[in-house]
């Protein structure tokens, strides 16, 4: 089930696996695939997405990235955390405005967090509710160091607060 913007929305995307051949529609590859075919690729009329596995630098793919609809970030068990460190990395140093999509092991707990460094699209497991999602959405009520999603910090609602307006 994929989630995106708080809603389940209908995944466009055929993930391929490496050697299977690709078929007429938007479809992800691993970054093994996409860096050894990328003219292959970038020449499809299709939408195209990557998926990176945890030890992957997003880097890989700075010279690609406007031309790629989806980076997917896979998170082999929810211990390891390098995807938070890929999703910001993308959006901040890299520029990268699409869409990032999380897969694999992670839990409701982590979802307001990996929105925050950029993540916009969940594959969750079908067993979660929609009612468990939006929870974990908005799990995080006030935050204390800014981040790419914007939000305003604790420090400085507090420094708005202390403003004394002019008379």
């Amino acid at each position: 089930m994929l989630v995106k913007a708080g809603r389940i929305v209908e995944d466009s995307f055929t993930a391929v696996a490496d050697g299977e051949d690709l078929p007429d529609a938007p479809v992800i590859v691993s970054l093994k695939r996409f860096l050894a075919e990328h003219d292959h690729f970038l020449a499809r009329l299709q939408p195209l997405g990557v998926r990176l596995e945890s030890g992957e630098s997003p880097r890989e793919l700075q010279p690609y990235l406007p031309k790629l609809a989806v980076v997917v970030l896979h998170i082999p068990a929810f211990r390891d955390g390098r995807a938070f460190s890929a999703a910001r990395l993308l959006r901040t140093r890299l520029g990268y405005r699409n869409e990032i999509r999380l897969t694999g092991h992670f839990l409701l707990d982590q979802i307001a967090f990996f929105t925050r460094v950029g993540v916009d699209a969940f594959d969750v497991a079908p067993n979660i509710s929609m009612a468990d999602i939006e929870a974990a959405l908005h799990e995080i009520s006030d935050v204390y160091q800014p981040s790419v999603d914007g939000r305003v910090t604790i420090r400085d609602l507090r420094a708005r607060r202390t403003t004394v307006p002019p008379s």
